[in-house]
């Protein structure tokens, strides 16, 4: 067989009959698709070739996602929800074939919650770059050899344009919302800004207008964890003789980013100066048990992601700016036409308040005028995640709208 994968090399027919079956409830015409498949099962979309910002291109790109709920007759019930750097494309249920986790908004998206799949057709895809799915690093090139570090540089804009791409595919022609959180938000904002006539709705949540000196460089300090590991090999270790790839890199890199996510009066009131066991970390080989915390979910993470997309969708978190090309910031939020709701956290370390406030002040449709919604949280940049009661009321106010 070819560089192509079965799904890469899928006509577009295949998945007008995978949607049809996915939200009506019809049988699909071929046997790729089993009829007991519940909503949320990955499918595949192929966008054809697709070219980045850089002039860089790719012979053939897919997207990876899921569906809940049903599309109404008109096509004007559809919701994009866009994940944040190291989601994929499974909001909800649980880890099983194809997913790796349970759903990272179980709280949010589903029948009678706040993104209402009785109401709404929920999407979800995994970004182009990623892991789960979408063509990323990890993906065949041509030559019948992974990617690898040959991956077009990627950035935010290139990732929303493939999915403006993906939502032609399933004859999407505007969201009724498009919602994200942390790189998710940048997303919503970039579709905002680029699609106004796309998007009714948009929520921004703890994102920024554009990625500041400051995250840049805690973003440089993860991709150096990653590639000074002696088993990155400049990227192509996917063959590498002895199995491995750069986990320890990858796992440190993680580390990093967990203790931009959390607040420093969460870890300090969670772990304070506790160990982890009865040995006492004073010179005789104990840990405190942050340290044991982040070792655990450093070394997890890397038994469901890939280096070389972590250092593309890191790349692609950097490369966030709203006023490339459209002057200020000011201007190019005036291009929004959307209703629009702007989230920020008030111990968000990673994407302060400040960010959040200059959008609201220059986006002409928040329904909070010129000042964003803040959540009260003690969690940072997670409570997007985690302050499921507190971002379902502020969904419900933009989406009830």
């Amino acid at each position: 067989m070819d560089w192509q994968t079965a799904e890469d090399s899928a006509p577009s027919e295949f998945i007008t009959d995978a949607l049809a079956r996915t939200v009506l409830g019809k049988p699909p015409a071929t046997g790729a698709w089993r009829e007991s498949d519940p909503a949320g099962d990955r499918h595949f979309a192929p966008l054809g070739a697709f070219e980045f910002e850089s002039g860089q291109r790719l012979p053939f790109a897919r997207i990876a996602y899921e569906t809940w709920g049903a599309l109404n007759a008109d096509a004007s019930n559809a919701v994009l929800v866009l994940h944040a750097l190291t989601g994929d494309s499974h909001v909800t249920g649980s880890a099983g074939p194809g997913h790796p986790t349970d759903g990272w908004w179980p709280g949010i998206v589903g029948p009678g919650l706040a993104i209402d799949t009785e109401r709404w057709f929920v999407v979800a895809p995994n970004m182009l770059g990623g892991c789960q799915g979408s063509t990323g690093p990890a993906s065949a090139a041509p030559d019948g050899e992974p990617w690898g570090g040959r991956f077009p540089f990627t950035t935010i804009r290139d990732q929303v344009n493939a999915q403006a791409r993906f939502a032609d595919v399933l004859g999407i022609a505007r969201w009724a919302a498009v919602v994200g959180g942390s790189m998710g938000g940048m997303q919503a904002l970039e579709w905002a800004v680029s699609y106004p006539e796309r998007v009714a709705r948009a929520a921004i949540i703890a994102a920024p207008p554009l990625t500041m000196a400051d995250q840049i460089g805690l973003n440089l300090v993860q991709l150096e964890a990653i590639e000074n590991d002696p088993r990155f090999r400049g990227g192509d270790y996917y063959d590498a003789p002895d199995g491995e790839g750069p986990h320890r890199g990858l796992a440190l890199a993680r580390r990093i980013a967990l203790l931009n996510y959390r607040s420093p009066d969460e870890l300090n009131g969670r772990f304070q100066r506790t160990w982890q066991s009865g040995i006492s970390p004073l010179g005789a080989g104990g840990r405190y048990a942050v340290e044991s915390y982040l070792d655990f979910h450093g070394n997890r993470f890397t038994r469901r992601f890939d280096a070389n997309s972590y250092i593309t969708v890191v790349q692609a978190m950097n490369s966030h700016d709203v006023s490339r090309g459209r002057g200020s910031v000011a201007e190019a939020l005036a291009r929004v036409t959307a209703r629009t709701l702007v989230v920020g956290i008030d111990s968000d370390r990673q994407f302060p308040l400040e960010g959040q406030r200059e959008i609201a002040r220059a986006v002409p449709g928040n329904i909070d005028g010129d000042v964003p919604a803040i959540i009260s949280s003690a969690f940072g940049h997670d409570g997007f995640l985690i302050e499921e009661e507190r971002v379902t009321a502020q969904l419900r106010r933009l989406l009830d709208d």
